[in-house]
């Protein structure tokens, strides 16, 4: 399946892969989204084959965006966070086209896809000033967007605050396995927005990952003068900014 109006991307998270196929026009999935559990351990070559089977059970042959949770550089995997640490060093393109059997790849890091898929598609906020946009998840990533124009991984969840890495107490992840109540964790979220609002002095933040789907249980609750905007498209961000930058970067 091929169509200019149509992109094909793929979220490698620490816990699944998903993959879709994307109305390049309205950032609306075409089908079903597929997902399949991260293999352990989530080495290259062993994600790059889940990657291949999500595209042939989509039955798609063009372009393929692929988002990673890691600093992406030149096509240089630097970091890996949830993933294992063989990808450190890594030439993702070449590693998903040998398992693609196609040069039309182009791989970022996830939050970043996430944060041009909600300039595009979401909410006007990320769209104007200075805006960080960050995503609840296994860990916490970050996006900087100046007036919707991306400044490429940053990695803010990373930063350590009070001791630890921000994503290792305020993740949605750590939410769920300290069991915490939507309170207790609202004010580590508080704790690490606080920060983030010294140092870099945003405009908004914008707020995604699954757990914005109850943005009304924990954002009311938290304590900054930055506004806290609720991403609009939550977990399909990853997808839909992958399909963007396959669109954008690799030739047809």
């Amino acid at each position: 399946m091929t169509d200019k109006a149509l992109g094909f991307g793929v979220d490698v998270g620490g816990s699944g892969v998903k993959g879709a196929v994307v109305d390049l026009h309205t950032g609306e999935f075409v089908g079903e989204r597929v997902k399949i559990a991260t293999p352990r351990p989530a080495t290259p070559n062993a994600v790059a084959e889940v990657v291949a089977q999500i595209t042939q059970q989509c039955n798609w042959s063009g372009p393929v965006g692929i988002t990673l949770p890691s600093v992406v550089v030149q096509q240089v995997a630097r970091t890996a966070a949830n993933i294992d640490q063989s990808w450190v060093g890594a030439n993702v393109h070449t590693v998903f086209a040998q398992a693609l059997g196609t040069e039309r790849v182009a791989v970022l890091n996830d939050a970043d896809a996430a944060g041009i898929a909600e300039v595009a598609f979401g909410d006007p906020a990320a769209r104007s000033g200075a805006v960080i946009f960050l995503t609840f998840g296994t860990g916490i990533g970050s996006s900087f967007l100046m007036d919707g124009t991306l400044f490429p991984n940053t990695e803010l969840g990373h930063m350590r605050i009070d001791g630890a890495e921000a994503e290792q107490f305020a993740s949605s992840a750590a939410r769920d396995r300290e069991k915490l109540s939507y309170k207790k964790w609202a004010k580590r979220v508080d704790t690490v927005l606080h920060e983030y609002e010294r140092l870099f002095n945003p405009s908004a933040f914008v707020v995604g990952g699954g757990i914005s789907r109850h943005a009304e249980r924990w954002v009311p609750m938290l304590t900054v003068e930055t506004p806290v905007v609720p991403a609009a498209l939550r977990n399909r961000a990853g997808i839909v900014g992958a399909a963007m930058a396959a669109q954008s970067r690799v030739a047809p």
